[in-house]
């Protein structure tokens, strides 16, 4: 039962919603916060470069397959569903909840909670490290042009050459630094993943309270109700269940073996926080972003728990083999 209870990360994420609710940044106090916020963003990708084996790349070529289904359900079926979630009515699912929902659907992976599920589950651990990376690798592309393609096509606002060269400056830049400095600072910033963690989770926490800020000054708990959360809850289950059900089913047809099965799962079920609100930040900046990230944040809860239960139970099958 305690894999069913919010984690800590989760727990903080929701003081900061309930934070941004009661003392809104605002004023000059938010310009200085978003600058800070900016930065701590730079920083969290700089990491995620220097944490990445060029090896673990290289070697991730070798399966092509199992990380070709995956890179095909993230980023193509997964936009497909949220397309599809756009014949809800509005009066059943409000026009901002709904583009957040598409967002969500096309973001990459997770990289830590898709390795650890494959790992519990008994899964191909080396092959998840492959696709969860190259999976947010490909996302720094991937899902602002998604975002483009799918929201001007809905004539909800597309994406600008500005908003390109936000994301070259403040999301891929610091990456590749990070990257070419992977072989010189590599190991040490793997072998202080404790004291680098308060990076990492700290600049989503103040991405989410700058976001969720801005969002309740400008009426966001006035706009959607219980019953609207609970409509996105609801439709954030829907959408992870049918993705689970394409990933264990297709990848049983497509004659995987059980560990890569397991690794198609969880690496193909995910969608990343840790990447997807910061992309908001850049992606929608100068827009009110809480109705965005609030789905995503509630997927995020969701596919942690059920992707609990899937793991025990993939574990334990194999411990009865």
């Amino acid at each position: 039962m305690r894999r069913l209870l919010p984690d800590t990360f989760t727990i903080l994420l929701v003081f900061s919603v309930v934070l941004a609710s009661l003392l809104p940044a605002s004023g000059s106090f938010a310009d200085h916060f978003g600058v800070a916020t900016s930065l701590a963003i730079a920083l969290l990708f700089f990491l995620h470069g220097a944490r990445l084996s060029t090896d673990i790349v290289i070697a991730g070529v070798l399966h092509w397959r199992l990380h070709l289904f995956i890179l095909l359900t993230t980023f193509a079926v997964f936009p497909l569903l949220g397309m599809a979630f756009g014949l809800v009515p509005k009066s059943i699912l409000p026009q901002p909840l709904y583009l957040g929902i598409l967002f969500l659907s096309v973001l990459p992976s997770t990289v830590q909670s898709s390795i650890a599920f494959t790992s519990v589950a008994g899964g191909n651990v080396p092959a998840a490290i492959c696709s969860a990376s190259a999976s947010n690798v490909l996302g720094m592309f991937l899902t602002p042009l998604l975002v483009g393609l799918l929201f001007s096509a809905g004539g909800h606002g597309g994406f600008s050459s500005d908003v390109m060269e936000k994301i070259l400056l403040q999301l891929l830049g610091p990456f590749v630094i990070g990257q070419i400095l992977q072989p010189w600072i590599g190991d040490w910033v793997r072998s202080k993943k404790k004291i680098l963690a308060p990076v990492d989770r700290g600049s989503i926490l103040m991405v989410v309270y700058l976001a969720f800020s801005k969002a309740v000054v400008e009426g966001l708990w006035q706009a959607f109700s219980l019953r609207d959360i609970a409509v996105v809850i609801g439709l954030d289950m829907l959408l992870l269940a049918l993705v689970l059900t394409f990933t264990m089913r297709g990848s049983h047809l497509m004659g995987f073996n059980k560990p890569d099965q397991i690794t198609i799962t969880f690496c193909g079920s995910k969608k990343s926080l840790a990447s997807g609100v910061p992309m908001a930040s850049v992606i929608f900046a100068g827009q009110s972003t809480g109705a965005i990230v609030l789905p995503l944040m509630l997927f995020h809860q969701i596919q942690l728990m059920v992707c609990a239960m899937l793991a025990q139970k993939y574990s334990a099958a194999a411990a009865t083999a």
